[in-house]
This record gives structure tokens, C-alpha cells and sequence, in this order.
């Protein structure tokens, strides 16, 4: 049996307790839409949350308006959700004390990479103000989807999948991990036991 030598960690759910703040950043960006619309836009957020904003909002337009949206109008409310985003997210309260204080202790032990369903240039500012860059050889998000990033990553970096987890709290990474060949632990989303390589609880420490 291969050693694990590489972790791909998702970022929402697992390092830091974003949910909420991401759902009031969905609300606001649409607040004058009618609140149902935005009640079944959560359901899927949630339920989605490996993917990102750009494609929550195509979601919100195509399939609960029923409207075409063009790409300036995704970007200018996707740059509106990373304004409100930027201000509540860099409050260090809401990093998960389980998951820092492993990647903490092991970031020279294993490969660490960060890939995430969130922006890109916000995943990165987030994590020099919450001073988690140098724990990570690369912390990538969106618009490229993580099936991708991950892939991505394997190449550039010539790791063998059987040597590598990822760790997640959504279907989407399970899916991510799975097509690229390597294990998936869930975390945080008691959905993912059944479909988990392993399940950390939250109460235990971290083990790989």
C-alpha cells in the first residue's frame, strides 16, 4: 500500500467556516430578486459547494429565472460577491481550529495544495490575510473547475495518485477526487460517510 505523500484540500468547510458568510453574500448580491428564488439558490449552493460562484449564478439566471445572463453580468455580481466576501472572511474566528492546527503541525511531512470551487484572486488574499500561504505549494480556485485544478496539479507536479487524498466536504470533491484516480476523505457534511475512503470526525484530531 502506497503512502499518502500529498493532500489536496479544500478550502469552504475545511479550513475555513465560510458557509454562512457565503450565504449571506448569495442573499445580498440578490436581494431584490424574490426571496423564494434565493431560498432554492442556497438549496444549491449547499448542496454544491465544491462549485463555484460563476456557475451558482449562471444557475440562479438559466434555471430559476429562466433568463440568458451574459458573461459582464456574471462577472460584475461575481466581483460584487468577493467585495462583501474580502471584508467578512479575513476575520481569523472563522478558520477551523482541527484542520490549521494538523496543516500546522504537518506542512513538512506532506504536499500540501489548496483547491478550492472559490475565486482564485480572493482565495489567495484570503489566505495571506489569514497568513496560511506558506503552508501550501499552490492555492488555486476558480473559474477553472476543480476536477481540472486538480488534474492540473497531478501533471505539473508529476504525483502519483495513489499517493495523494483530498480532503472535502462536498459531492463535488468526492467527484474531483474520483476521476483523478486518488482517495477521498469527507469532512464536515455527513452526507459524504458513504461515498468517504475515510470520514474525519470533527471531534478527533486530524489522521491521515
Amino acid at each position: 500500500m502506497l503512502k499518502i505523500r500529498t493532500i489536496f484540500w479544500d478550502f469552504d468547510g475545511v479550513i475555513l467556516d465560510s458557509m454562512p458568510i457565503r450565504d449571506y453574500g448569495f442573499v445580498k448580491i440578490f436581494e431584490d430578486f424574490d426571496k423564494n428564488l434565493v431560498d432554492k439558490l442556497l438549496e444549491y449552493h449547499t448542496k454544491n459547494g465544491g462549485l463555484s460562484r460563476y456557475v451558482k449564478i449562471r444557475y440562479f439566471y438559466n434555471e430559476l429565472l429562466g433568463q440568458v445572463v451574459s458573461d459582464e453580468k456574471v462577472q460584475e455580481l461575481a466581483d460584487k460577491f468577493s467585495t462583501i466576501m474580502r471584508a467578512e472572511l479575513t476575520n481569523k474566528k472563522y478558520l477551523i481550529a482541527q484542520t490549521v492546527e494538523f496543516i500546522e503541525k504537518n506542512y513538512k511531512n506532506y504536499n500540501f495544495h489548496i483547491v478550492s470551487g472559490s475565486d482564485e484572486k480572493e482565495l489567495n488574499y484570503l489566505c495571506d490575510e489569514l497568513g496560511l500561504r506558506i503552508y501550501f505549494k499552490t492555492i488555486e480556485g476558480s473559474p477553472t473547475h476543480k476536477n481540472d485544478l486538480v488534474k492540473n496539479i497531478l501533471k505539473k507536479f508529476s504525483y502519483h495518485p495513489k499517493e495523494c487524498v483530498l480532503i472535502g466536504d462536498s459531492i463535488n470533491d468526492y467527484e474531483a477526487a474520483n476521476i483523478n484516480g486518488m482517495k477521498f476523505y469527507g469532512y464536515n457534511n455527513e452526507k459524504l460517510r458513504e461515498v468517504s475512503d475515510k470520514y474525519i470526525e470533527k471531534e478527533n484530531s486530524i489522521n491521515i
